[in-house]
This record gives structure tokens, C-alpha cells and sequence, in this order.
């Protein structure tokens, strides 16, 4: 799958002196759900801001289908689609009226039928004709989506796009997104909901300090650094763990009616068989047990903590 947004080592200083991205290079697939991840201030909103043109990079090549930022921006820009987080809107405008000049604004000619396709989509065909400013937090949300879809980009940033809004919006964006995806559109997510980016991304890109510290496959990202745990339920409560169980990470919980076991998925040999062998010739009994495997939000405070961390 090729390319259709190159960044390659791009800095961004500002004049206080601040370092907000560090040689970051990045390639996002055409046709991909590329969920960007990091703390405040990480540098996601700086790097979003380069590639569609709004912040000039202090070092560093940015191409979107092959066209470079600086040099190519009419063309680069009429490709992408910007759901910033701010609530920018025109207050005194209907909802279809600031679509349509949207549209016009990238030299697109008038297309009713694609903004009613749009306003649809987003649940706003019923109030086309209304004034935006009488519109509710969550309404303007959808506004801006349209907006930025008004022009049929080929590229969709979507900056906190569900900050502030209701389940039932969050719910109709992540069907949207999806729907844009098997039309093609390359989507680039930025969230603090992490269950968001665990629902939809194809692959995951951390971000800390200005530096993209891992960028990986979802599902091999959650193989890679996530853990297993598997919890026994004892029988019998234990005040310590046996000496004949020190080659496995145990831990005892619950008042010692609970056995616990942290094992690495990405190895061949998980030890459970030996371990369930083990208690058996102990004599230790266990009425149930479950595994659970750790989350794409644990994942990420690990990697931001150990990132943090080392800079210390």
C-alpha cells in the first residue's frame, strides 16, 4: 500500500525556544485509520497543523500524494479535509449555506446533492436551514465535519473530533469514519479517548515531547508490549507463595483466595500448562479462572511513563 503522506525529519522550534516536534518522520497509508496518541502538549495538534499548512516547519520535507506543503500548497491543501479542536463556525450562517462556501472556498463547483449526502450522514439534513448559533455543542461538532467534508478530500485530520460531545454523536462518527475509510479516504485521528483509537485505528503512532517514540500496527502493538494476566481462584486461601511456584510471576490477591499470573503473549511458551501441572502436584485446587489482556490505554501509559521517565 503506498504512501500518501511522507514526513521526514521535521522539526519544529518555536521563537521561545520551545522543541515542539523533533525530527519525526512518518509515513501514513492511503486508505488507513492512522490514530495519532499523546499527552497535552505532546506535539499532535503542531504536527497536524504543518501538514495541512496552517504552522511552517522550521526543518524538514512534508508530501501529500507526492506534492510538497511549501511548494505544492494549493494542491496539497484542496486534498485535505481539517476538523480542528476549536469550535470555529460562522455564528449568523445556516448549516447548509456555510457547507456550500466551504465547498466554494476550495474552487470546487456547487454540488447539492454531495452536501445533502454529507448533512445526512451527520444527522443535520433536518436542520440545514437553521442558524448555526442556535445549535447545541455537539450540532457544531457535526458542523465542522461538514465542512471539512464539503470539498470530497482524499485526506481527513480529525483533531479530538468527539471532545465534548454526547455517546449517541461518538457512536454515528466512529460509523462515518468507517464508511469514509471503505470509500477510500485516509483518516489521521488524534483522541484522548484511547477506546476510540483501540476501535478504529489500523495502526497506532505515540507521541511524547515532540518525538514519535513508536508507531506499529494495532494488533501487533497490543501483542508486542500488552500482558496477559491469568487469575486463579484458590480453593483454599494462601498466605504466601509456595517455594515451589518462584519460577512463574505470581502474585496473591483477594485475602489469598486469588492467584495471580503475568505472562508475556508474544512468547512461545506462556508456562500455563507447566504452572496448572505445578499446582496440581502441590495439591493446590482452584475452582475458576480468567485471563485478561491489557489494554491499548495501558500500552500507552506505559510507553509515555517509560518515556518520561528516562528523560528525568
Amino acid at each position: 500500500m503506498r504512501s500518501i503522506i511522507s514526513i521526514s525529519d521535521l522539526t519544529k522550534t518555536y521563537a521561545s525556544g520551545q522543541h515542539a516536534l523533533k525530527n519525526v518522520s512518518l509515513e501514513i497509508r492511503e486508505g488507513e485509520i492512522f490514530a495519532l496518541l499523546g499527552p497535552n502538549g505532546a506535539g499532535k495538534t503542531t504536527l497536524i497543523s504543518i501538514v495541512c499548512g496552517i504552522v511552517t516547519p522550521t526543518s524538514g520535507k512534508v508530501l501529500v500524494d507526492g506534492n510538497d506543503i511549501l511548494r505544492d500548497y494549493r494542491a496539497t491543501r484542496s486534498k485535505i479535509g481539517l476538523v480542528p479542536q476549536e469550535l470555529a463556525t460562522d455564528a449568523f450562517e445556516t448549516v447548509r449555506a456555510t457547507a456550500r462556501f466551504s465547498r466554494g472556498l476550495f474552487g470546487c463547483a456547487p454540488n447539492a446533492a454531495h452536501i445533502e449526502c454529507v448533512l445526512r450522514d451527520l444527522s443535520l439534513w433536518d436542520r440545514r436551514d437553521d442558524i448555526i448559533m442556535t445549535l447545541s455543542g455537539g450540532m457544531k461538532r457535526r458542523v465542522m465535519i461538514a465542512k471539512a467534508l464539503s470539498h470530497e478530500p482524499r485526506i481527513l485530520f480529525l483533531d479530538e473530533p468527539t471532545a465534548g460531545v454526547d455517546v449517541e454523536l461518538r457512536r454515528d462518527m466512529w460509523a462515518l469514519v468507517r464508511r469514509l475509510r471503505d470509500n477510500g479516504v485516509t483518516i489521521i485521528l488524534t483522541t484522548h479517548y484511547i477506546d476510540e483509537a483501540e476501535e478504529m485505528a489500523d495502526r497506532i503512532g505515540v507521541i511524547s515531547q515532540g518525538e514519535l517514540i513508536v508507531v506499529e500496527d494495532k494488533v501487533r502493538l497490543m501483542r508486542k508490549l500488552g500482558k496477559k494476566q491469568l487469575t486463579l481462584h484458590l480453593q483454599e486461601a494462601m498466605t504466601a507463595i509456595p517455594a515451589g511456584l518462584r519460577d512463574w510471576k505470581l502474585a496473591l490477591n483477594a485475602g489469598g483466595f486469588e492467584l495471580e499470573y503475568t505472562f508475556d503473549t508474544s512468547e512461545e511458551q506462556t508456562g500455563i500448562p507447566a504452572l496448572l501441572r505445578r499446582l496440581s502436584e502441590l495439591g493446590i485446587g482452584f475452582k475458576d479462572l480468567n485471563t485478561r489482556q491489557s489494554s491499548l490505554e495501558e500500552i500507552f501509559v506505559n510507553l509515555v511513563s517509560e518515556r518520561e521517565g528516562f528523560r528525568r
